[in-house]
């Protein structure tokens, strides 16, 4: 295994605009970092997790039974649509008045089992990285890991800037405008899903 270009791979990959980082920006904008804890934990298990079950073999199931594939990708980008309006409408100072937490680590654990780009990127690195010559179990958990220390601080900057615009966006307004933006963004990672 090539560590430099897994090390590359990865953080391009987890850098990248996606799900998890327009989430985790909206969620430090409206809550900050602290706040959006436990919302970076769910995000940085769940992907670690995907991850490992693809590397012990769960993304040959997808390939070989598209359906189960097809199915992922509808229930990932209702969820998305869904979140996506959630957002968006926290625009709205009513919603918003409802709207009084980040996604918990369970929510954010759990959506990572639909988000898309977490079984592309995992299938990715999986394909081009999963070490030879180690049992299934220690390959799988040294991929893994490198990935998920990689994907761990760089998903974090998105929080992290999301929350240093959170204070600079003072004004109601033009905080849903940005929240607004941020739901549309969303909405355009699942027509790039379906293109």
């Amino acid at each position: 295994m090539d560590m430099t270009a897994l090390a590359v791979f990865a953080f391009a990959t987890s850098i990248a605009p996606g799900p998890n980082t327009l989430m985790l920006w909206g969620s430090g904008m409206n809550f900050g970092l602290r706040r959006s804890t436990a919302h970076l934990l769910g995000v940085n298990l769940g992907f670690g997790s995907v991850m490992f079950a693809v590397s012990v073999g769960l993304g040959a199931v997808f390939e070989r039974y598209s359906p189960v594939e097809d199915a992922l990708k509808i229930l990932g980008s209702i969820y998305l649509l869904y979140l996506a309006y959630r957002i968006a409408r926290s625009a709205d100072g009513a919603e918003m008045g409802r709207i009084t937490k980040p996604l918990s680590f369970r929510e954010a654990l759990a959506f990572q089992y639909v988000n898309p780009k977490v079984w592309v990127m995992s299938i990715s690195a999986v394909g081009a990285f999963l070490p030879s010559g180690m049992s299934v179990f220690s390959a799988s958990a040294t991929l893994t890991a490198v990935f998920v220390f990689i994907h761990a601080p760089s998903v974090t900057v998105w929080a992290a800037a999301g929350t240093a615009i959170g204070k600079v966006l003072t004004n109601d307004r033009r905080r849903a405008i940005v929240n607004t933006l941020l739901g549309v963004l969303l909405v355009g990672t699942v027509f790039l899903l379906w293109v």
